[in-house]
């Protein structure tokens, strides 16, 4: 074995226990983990030892078949607790992305502003850079659609704007996937396979059949798989994404995931401020005087307290 020469792959995909990795040489073949990854699988670590994305090292069999010898280190991964009968476990949806794409429609569907500022907490949590996909901007107008998203701009994050009806932002999304691994995250119906086949003819309807295909009857799997871009790089879609939770964040800790309340906490008057009603809260300076947006703030309120609907109009700013 000492001998055998290793090829260096990426993970597009598993299912049953076979994993499909793209070669560094461009061949796609299925392999199998060598025993000792499976102990490690079992005995080990309670998460996922190869997940889509993982860079691997692979042996080639005679069939024409490969094995994983190795997991290479993972720069970051984008992870969902999952709770099994031994307690929880660590599902890696995506290793080594360089970003997750937040595609949310500015009309039909509505955006769901406040799922997009979970996703966002979570991506900050792990560290994962993000990109906001305004999509359906033909619908509204742009500056509607400015109107919509402009707040996260403000924030700091990259917000495209785009339309596969008009090609609006188009080329500017492609130039932001270009040689970058990528993970597509968005309700259902924003528009994500018409987007992607503007980018590349065919590739959304690439993903959609392999989720219809893989996802078909009750309590089936859904396969995940990364797609090769033309222009270099992979995206892949990530379904189910809505289940994350917020599984490692203490709730004193939440604010320190939001940009625009993180760098203001260290003014506030009382170091354990729940920014709710303590006097010479910065926070709620911050929004009444408009630094920070109203809508962020409550978004904020509700991952940390739950229904607030209640009392959340009589707190005192």
């Amino acid at each position: 074995m000492e001998n055998t020469p290793f090829i260096q792959g990426r993970v597009m995909s598993l299912q049953s226990g076979f994993y499909h990795v793209f070669l560094e040489d461009g061949r796609e073949v299925v392999c199998h983990p060598r025993g000792r990854l499976k102990l490690r699988r079992r005995d080990a670590i309670r998460g996922d030892i190869i997940a889509m994305g993982d860079m691997v090292q692979v042996t080639m069999q005679s069939d024409g078949t490969g094995a994983i010898e190795k997991v290479l280190p993972r720069k970051q991964a984008l992870i969902r607790s999952a709770p099994d009968a031994r307690g929880e476990y660590k599902q890696v949806l995506l290793a080594n992305p360089d970003q997750i794409v937040m595609v949310f429609a500015c009309a039909q569907p509505e955006p769901h502003l406040r799922m997009l500022d979970r996703f966002l907490v979570i991506c900050e949590q792990q560290g994962i850079d993000v990109l906001i996909a305004a999509n359906k901007v033909d619908l509204v107008g742009e500056e509607a659609a400015h109107a919509l998203f402009g707040m996260y701009e403000q924030i700091g994050y990259k917000v495209v704007y785009t339309s596969s009806i008009t090609g609006l932002g188009v080329d500017t999304l492609r130039d932001h996937l270009q040689d970058r691994l990528s993970g597509l995250v968005g309700p259902s119906g924003v528009g994500k396979s018409s987007l992607l086949n503007a980018i590349q003819p065919s590739l959304g309807l690439a993903i959609r059949n392999v989720s219809e295909t893989t996802s078909k009857g009750m309590h089936t799997t859904v396969v995940r798989r990364l797609f090769p871009l033309d222009v270099g790089g992979f995206v892949a879609d990530l379904p189910g994404i809505r289940m994350l939770s917020l599984w490692d964040i203490e709730p004193e800790e939440l604010d320190g995931y939001f940009p625009e309340l993180s760098k203001r906490v260290a003014d506030c008057q009382f170091s354990d401020c729940s920014h709710v009603n303590e006097p010479g809260c910065a926070i709620k300076a911050a929004v009444t005087n408009g630094e920070i947006h109203y809508e962020r703030y409550e978004s904020y309120l509700r991952m940390r307290y739950g229904d607030v609907d209640e009392w959340i109009n009589e707190i005192e700013m």
